[in-house]
């Protein structure tokens, strides 16, 4: 079975399924399963909030427990057996992609044991065969050909929950030396937002009020907090698109594609003045994973053919 996985900052996504990065570990079991998973005699609640931004996601056994909780969504949504083998498709920012390639794929890998964990009270057993790391952002082109045909020059804007990833692509192939990876990704964007609210207001927003408000969907809130969120909406697009400048791209000549959890933001805030040559929208944080997925169905079915 092969089986993308999109490790966010801010998400975990795979084909089918999106949901927060965060681990709470219990070593009793918590009131409910749901989303919990058990392995080593404790219990870990997955999708609780975001926790804390680690710059090295290996330093700690949670993006491999979100890992597992992963698998297990998908094997009950596929139908498929609780017992199985599995090769991941994942990816890492160009940027990095040399220097994080070796440790994030042993760190997955885990030498290649069978591991047995209960999610939401039902065993498992699965054994990652191998791992397979693809360019994030690049792999997303894989489902969309149609936004680069034509173009000698694109510029691919990777929103995530901690960085943005910019990539151009010539000819359709990446540019690595044009690789830019910023720390401006949504985490800092709510971050900010909710100091505002704060500093202006005086109240204290969550998370999914200021997702809301940003998407555009209605939410029960103060007129003048709700205004502050999307003034600082459109505040974090001029700063995302003056960084990106400063990077050395020229929106005023580069289409864009805007990918990644932060898209839909930004693509809501563009306006004429910011002068942009064309920006096109992939909407669904989920792509990258299907990406991963679809770019390694193909490298084996080629391999399969020989």
């Amino acid at each position: 079975m092969i089986m993308g996985i999109d490790h966010g900052y801010y998400a975990i996504k795979t084909r089918h399924f999106s949901f927060p990065a965060g681990v709470t570990a219990y070593t009793h079991e918590p009131y409910t399963l749901k989303n919990t998973l058990q392995i080593g005699g404790k219990y870990y609640v997955c999708g609780t909030g975001r926790q804390p931004i680690l710059r090295d996601k290996t330093v700690n056994d949670n993006y491999y427990i979100l890992t597992l909780a992963a698998i297990a969504m998908e094997l009950r949504f596929r139908n498929l057996p609780a017992e199985c083998s599995a090769t991941l498709a994942a990816g890492l920012p160009l940027a990095r992609y040399g220097r994080d390639k070796k440790p994030f794929t042993e760190y997955l890998l885990r030498n290649g044991q069978p591991v047995t964990f209960l999610f939401e009270g039902e065993r498992y057993k699965v054994k990652i065969e191998s791992v397979k790391l693809f360019p994030q952002g690049y792999s997303a082109i894989a489902l969309h050909p149609e936004l680069v045909k034509d173009e000698p020059s694109v510029l691919l804007i990777d929103i995530g929950g901690w960085t943005v990833d910019l990539m151009r692509l010539d000819n359709n192939v990446p540019n690595a030396a044009t690789c830019r990876s910023l720390e401006l990704g949504m985490i800092r964007c709510m971050d900010e937002i909710q100091e505002q609210v704060r500093r202006d207001t005086g109240l204290s927003v969550t998370d999914a009020q200021v997702e809301r408000i940003l998407a555009g969907k209605p939410c029960s809130m103060d007129k003048d907090a709700r205004r502050l969120i999307q003034n600082q909406g459109r505040l974090y697009t001029e700063r995302l698109i003056s960084a990106a400048m400063e990077a050395g791209f020229d929106l005023r000549t580069l289409p864009v594609i805007l990918m990644g959890g932060g898209a839909a933001t930004v693509m809501r805030n563009v306006s004429e003045r910011d002068g942009l040559c064309q920006a096109f929208l992939l909407g669904d944080d989920k792509v990258n994973a299907e990406g991963f997925e679809r770019i390694l169905e193909q490298m084996s079915g080629r391999e399969a053919a020989r």
